[in-house]
């Protein structure tokens, strides 16, 4: 079985909160409907039990003062609420004397003969009645529950003296009648209810749309990045953290793209790189052995094919270094040593070179010695290869000038040169792999990774390799941790190779 999207998720256990808090204040809604309706009946029938009282009190007195016509009309009018109480609240009304005995009114009596309370029921009205406490009981009979009023019927004395309990009055109404009042509110509450939870599910819905809408789109577009198209994008909408999100995403992406296509011109350019010098050394080698080259010529034809031997094993282990630093197989080997002496060492080891092209070799060393804190042999390597470089793109009777300052807690070391120099399009790219000058590949003129390797060695070093603008010639420039006397110098001079 298939996991539940991100918004079915949302969407389900949003709505069942939505419904169990509708479910829960509909419940408290409809108890207090159902409290109050039964409070507000029993309180009118306890109105009307009074004016009953009030009505049989004044019956009483007329038939004490002999008005006999008085009372006759009296209790006709009495008879009259009874049966509109009957009519109005489905009740039936009950006028018990203080002596026991009980009248029930009009067409009402076959009716209430079974509601009749029992002699222990009357008593205990009575009790009550005498304490002047009005009462409201529900009893279960045969017939169904039963709400009945008891209401003190008090008789006003002669003289303003305090009024008598003559006796009760009691008003009895079936359950079902009182809750047929709230009923309809309650089918009004619950109707309510719905339309609550219908909208709250709209809304709900519409949010959760909106609030996954941006990551379905995302999920995909990870889909479409993870079968190799990286120039998909995700938009960039919805709430802040989702915005935030789909930025970070498109950044990632493009960066992926930008890794793909150097990935891509990586294996292009090492392709072309390998084919060069395999291409010569296997045509020489057909030319040998098939007579197209004399006998004479091979011995001149087998140092070509030993150059490009060299040329291709330096291109391998060359790769092979800058992969070792980019994944960072070797730990740097920090140490104290002086930055002046190193570059000595490395001016000795090119005079063949500089010789060759009869270069002039500029020296300003600003501190002597120069003290630097850094990997010595990876230190001397970057020297090696701007060195070459400069050696390689400075015409003959040209000028190169080395430069060490001391600034602050720092040590900066500058390569200039007054060759052919570096276009200005060209500068954002010349420290990426295999990126060269000269478009061709000229044999000869390097394999683009010299300053690539520098740029790596200067990076984990946590310090800085930049071109120096300027006119004419190409300058570069690095910066080291100044260091301290270590007593000594240890280093080796090495090979370069841009």
């Amino acid at each position: 079985m298939r996991s539940l999207s991100m918004f079915s998720r949302l969407l389900i256990v949003s709505v069942g909160v939505i419904l169990v808090c509708v479910a829960v204040l509909s419940g408290l809604a409809y108890a207090n409907l159902k409290n109050h309706s039964i409070n507000s009946r029993m309180d009118a029938l306890k109105t009307q039990a009074r004016d009953i009282g009030d009505l049989a009190s004044r019956m009483s007195m007329e038939s004490l003062a002999k008005k006999s016509s008085h009372a006759s009309a009296t209790e006709e009018y009495i008879n009259r609420k009874i049966q509109r109480i009957y009519d109005e609240y489905g009740a039936y009304t009950m006028v018990v004397e203080r002596t026991g005995k009980f009248y029930i009114y009009s067409s009402l009596v076959e009716d209430f003969q079974n509601l009749v309370p029992s002699q222990s029921e009357l008593s205990e009205y009575l009790e009550l009645a005498l304490q002047g406490q009005d009462k409201v009981f529900q009893t279960h009979t045969d017939e169904g529950i039963f709400f009945t009023v008891m209401v003190p019927w008090l008789q006003q004395g002669f003289l303003n003296a305090p009024r008598t309990v003559m006796g009760y009055v009691l008003i009895k109404t079936a359950a079902q009648t009182v809750h047929a009042v709230y009923q309809e509110m309650v089918w009004q509450t619950a109707l309510a209810a719905i339309g609550v939870f219908l909208f709250a599910a709209a809304v709900v819905f519409f949010v959760a749309q909106q609030i996954t809408r941006p990551l379905t789109v995302m999920a995909k577009a990870a889909s479409q990045m993870a079968r190799g198209d990286f120039e998909v994008r995700a938009p960039e909408e919805g709430g802040k953290e989702i915005e935030e999100l789909a930025r970070s995403f498109n950044q990632m992406a493009a960066q992926l793209s930008t890794m793909e296509q150097s990935r891509r011109d990586f294996v292009a350019n090492v392709s072309h790189e390998l084919r060069s010098p395999i291409t010569s050394i296997k045509g020489f080698a057909q030319g040998m052995l098939d007579g197209t080259i004399p006998q004479e010529m091979h011995a001149q034809y087998l140092q070509v094919v030993v150059d490009e031997t060299q040329r291709l094993a330096k291109l391998i282990n060359n790769l092979l270094n800058l992969s070792r630093m980019e994944n960072q197989e070797t730990n740097l080997a920090y140490s104290h040593f002086d930055l002046n002496e190193m570059t000595r060492r490395v001016l000795i080891s090119r005079m063949t070179q500089i010789d060759d092209k009869s270069l002039d070799i500029e020296v300003n060393f600003q501190d002597e010695p120069c003290f630097v804190h850094a990997d010595a042999d990876q230190i001397q390597q970057v020297v090696i290869n701007l060195l070459d470089n400069a050696i390689k793109y400075t015409p003959a009777h040209g000028t190169i000038t080395l430069t060490t300052k001391a600034v602050d807690d720092h040590v900066v070391m500058r390569v200039k040169d007054n060759g052919i120099g570096i276009p200005a399009s060209d500068e954002p790219y010349i420290f990426d792999r295999f990126y060269k000058v000269d478009k061709a590949h000229t044999v000869g003129k390097g394999t683009g990774l010299g300053l690539a390797i520098c740029k790596r060695i200067m990076e984990r070093h946590g310090q800085q390799i930049r071109l120096v603008s300027g006119d004419g010639g190409a300058e570069f420039e690095i910066t080291l941790e100044k260091g301290n006397d270590p007593g000594g110098f240890h280093g080796n001079t090495g090979t370069g190779e841009n």
